[in-house]
C-alpha cells in the first residue's frame, strides 16, 4: 500500500497534514499523542499495523497542529477544542460525513468527545489504551516528573517515554521510536500535548456516546492502567471491553496481531491474512544499510565501488519496492527491520 498525503487549512489558517490509504468505507485513526505521517509509515512494525487496519477501509490519519507535517499549534483554543476542529476539517477535506473512529491513548478520550458531540457522524467506535480521566493515568508526582523530563531534557524524556510505551520492543525499535518522537515534535509541542492529555477528562461525555463501542486494553499496559479502560467501557452505554495480554502501550509492539484482530472485530471486519514485508536483494540490503548510516549517493558509490548513478538507481528501486518517499523513511525502515 502507498499512502496519499493532503493538506487542509483551519479557520485561522493553520495547515494540517493528513493521509489516506486503502479503499472502502472511511476509518479515522486519530494520533495517540505526537505523530509524523511519513516517519510513522516508515517504521516497519507501525506500517504493518496501519496496513492491517486499512484492509477493507479507507484509513484516514492526520498530524495534529504542532506535530509532524502540520503547522505549529495556535496559542488557542485548548487541545480538545482544536482537535474537534481538526477532525471536522480533515473528514470534510476527504469528503466523508459518516465514518468509523479508532482512538488510541490520548486520542481515545478525544474520540469519545467527538462521538458524544457529533453522534450522527460515527458508525462504530473503537478505543485502545485510553482513559476517561487523565489525572488517573498515574500518580501526580510521576506525571510531574515525566512532564519535567520532556520540558528540560526532551532527548532523555523521549527515551523514558519509549521505555514506558514499549517495554516489550527490541532496542532497534525503541531507539527509532524515541527518535521519531523528537522528529515529530519539539520539546515545547510535546509538553503541550502531554500536559493537555493529563488534564483531559471526558467522564461527562461517556453517556452521550451512541455508536456501537469496543474498548480494547492490554492487561499490563505500563502507560495507562487497565482500570481506565474499564472505566471507559462502564461509562459508555452498551460498550464491550476486550482485555488482551501484554505490557506495551504502543499497539504495534508485542502481540500486534491480537490488537489488530480486536480492533477489526470492533469495526465489524474479519481477520486479515498476515503479510510478509517486501524482500530486498543482498545488494539492496547493503545500500539500505549505508543509507541508514547517513551516506550520500556519492559516498555509497565510493563504498561499493559502483557509479554514483548506479547508487542512485539502487536507492530509488528500494524506495519503490517498499513504498517509501524519502531517505529518512528508508533509514528508519532499515533500523527497525534489521536493528
Amino acid at each position: 500500500m502507498e499512502h496519499r498525503l493532503g493538506r487542509v487549512r483551519l479557520e485561522d489558517g493553520t495547515s494540517v497534514a493528513y493521509s489516506t490509504v486503502g479503499t472502502g468505507p472511511a476509518l479515522l485513526l486519530a494520533p495517540g499523542w505526537v505523530s509524523h505521517l511519513e516517519l510513522d509509515w516508515a517504521l516497519a512494525p507501525q506500517r504493518r499495523f496501519l496496513e492491517a487496519l486499512a484492509r477493507g477501509r479507507t484509513l484516514i490519519r492526520y498530524d495534529r497542529p504542532g506535530c509532524g507535517l502540520s503547522d505549529a499549534a495556535p496559542s488557542s483554543p485548548a487541545l480538545a477544542e482544536l482537535e474537534m476542529e481538526v477532525i471536522g476539517a480533515v473528514t470534510a477535506a476527504v469528503g466523508v460525513e459518516r465514518f468509523d473512529v479508532v482512538g488510541m491513548s490520548l486520542s481515545a478520550a478525544l474520540a469519545v468527545r467527538w462521538a458524544a458531540g457529533r453522534p450522527e457522524t460515527v458508525r462504530r467506535l473503537v478505543l485502545y489504551g485510553g482513559w476517561a480521566d487523565g489525572a488517573r493515568v498515574g500518580p501526580a508526582a510521576v506525571r510531574e516528573h515525566v512532564l519535567g523530563l520532556v520540558e528540560k531534557h526532551w532527548g532523555l524524556g523521549s527515551q523514558v517515554l519509549t521505555e514506558i510505551f514499549a517495554p516489550e520492543a527490541g532496542p532497534a525499535f525503541r531507539a527509532s521510536f524515541a527518535a521519531l518522537q523528537r522528529e515529530a515534535a519539539s520539546a515545547e509541542a510535546a509538553l503541550r500535548v502531554l500536559a493537555a492529555g493529563y488534564a483531559l477528562c471526558v467522564e461527562a461525555d461517556l453517556g452521550g456516546v451512541r455508536a456501537p463501542t469496543v474498548v480494547v486494553h492490554r492487561a499490563g499496559d505500563r502507560a495507562v492502567p487497565l482500570a481506565e479502560g474499564e472505566r471507559l467501557a462502564a461509562g459508555i452505554p452498551g460498550a464491550e471491553l476486550v482485555v488482551l495480554p501484554g505490557r506495551s502501550h504502543i499497539p504495534a509492539v508485542g502481540d500486534a496481531d491480537g490488537v489488530v484482530d480486536a480492533i477489526r472485530a470492533g469495526l465489524g471486519l474479519g481477520r486479515v491474512r498476515r503479510r510478509f514485508a517486501p524482500e530486498l536483494t543482498p545488494r539492496q540490503w547493503e545500500v539500505a544499510a549505508l543509507v541508514a548510516q547517513g551516506m550520500s549517493n556519492r559516498e555509497i558509490a565510493r563504498e561499493l565501488v559502483i557509479t554514483e548513478r548506479s547508487a542512485e538507481s539502487h536507492v530509488e528501486r528500494i524506495r519503490d519496492r517498499l513504498g517509501l518517499r524519502s531517505r529518512a523513511q528508508l533509514a528508519a525502515w532499515f533500523v527497525t527491520s534489521r536493528g
